[in-house]
């Protein structure tokens, strides 16, 4: 019998479902492998109409072989001191410590990134420097146990990446010929120094400007704190 394997999602208020649905999918198949989604308090977790019920206390989550953190909005967990106490803790006895896309500025400041290279969604990139972490363009990153992806597609990548690394290359090829993971874009627009400028500036229009300044600010403020008390 396969030695078991603990996987854990932590997940909070404003999750993009998709940041670990990808991960989940082809890591879930891994020998062993024991998926633990968890949350403070066991709180369901909502995205538009879905909604994740039944999860376990993240607080109750002794250890885990793996810690993999979502993105999604961060400047509000990253003041929840349970939240923020137990990536601390599990990501600092797990075999191997990873995120998809904003995740990473979570584990960043948690302390678990000083001086490492990672990933994130490319719009908040440059704000992992903020905490001590070395941002990096790279789809998925490898520093050490550290192993992060880009933003939010870029789970499904990292996610073979690390079955890769847990269970062979043979083994991680055949779970991506069974999820028939084969990406041929119908446009080449997925990152902003590839994408045309009309898609840029409709990307501006259509979504508020895309207005991240609130956010970037409340991080940029978080950081600041938490630099101060370790001073």
């Amino acid at each position: 019998m396969a030695a078991s394997l603990d996987i854990v999602f932590p997940l909070y208020p404003g999750t993009s479902y998709l940041d670990f649905m990808g991960p989940q999918a082809v890591l879930a198949p891994l020998p062993g492998a024991r998926l633990i989604f968890a949350s403070v308090g066991g709180q369901p977790i909502h995205e538009g109409s879905l909604t994740l019920s039944s999860l376990t206390r993240l607080e109750d989550v002794e250890r885990c072989d793996v810690l993999c953190v979502p993105g999604g909005p961060s400047a509000a967990v990253l003041r929840d001191e349970i939240f923020m106490a137990a990536i601390r803790r599990l990501g600092g006895s797990a075999r191997y410590v990873t995120s998809v896309c904003t995740g990473s500025l979570l584990l960043a400041a948690a302390g678990l990134l000083e001086g490492k290279r990672a990933a994130c969604h490319w719009a908040m990139r440059d704000l992992l420097a903020e905490f001590g972490a070395i941002p990096d363009p790279a789809r998925v990153v490898r520093d050490g146990n550290i192993l992060t992806g880009g933003g939010v597609t870029a789970g499904i990548d990292f996610g073979l990446t690390l079955a890769a690394e847990l269970a062979g290359p043979l083994f991680a090829q055949a779970v991506q010929l069974i999820a028939e993971y084969a990406p041929e874009p119908p446009f080449n627009s997925g990152r902003p120094d590839i994408a045309p400028k009309e898609v840029l500036a409709h990307l501006g229009s259509s979504f508020g400007g895309l207005d991240l300044s609130a956010d970037r600010a409340q991080i940029q403020l978080r950081a600041a704190e938490l630099r101060a008390a370790r001073a």
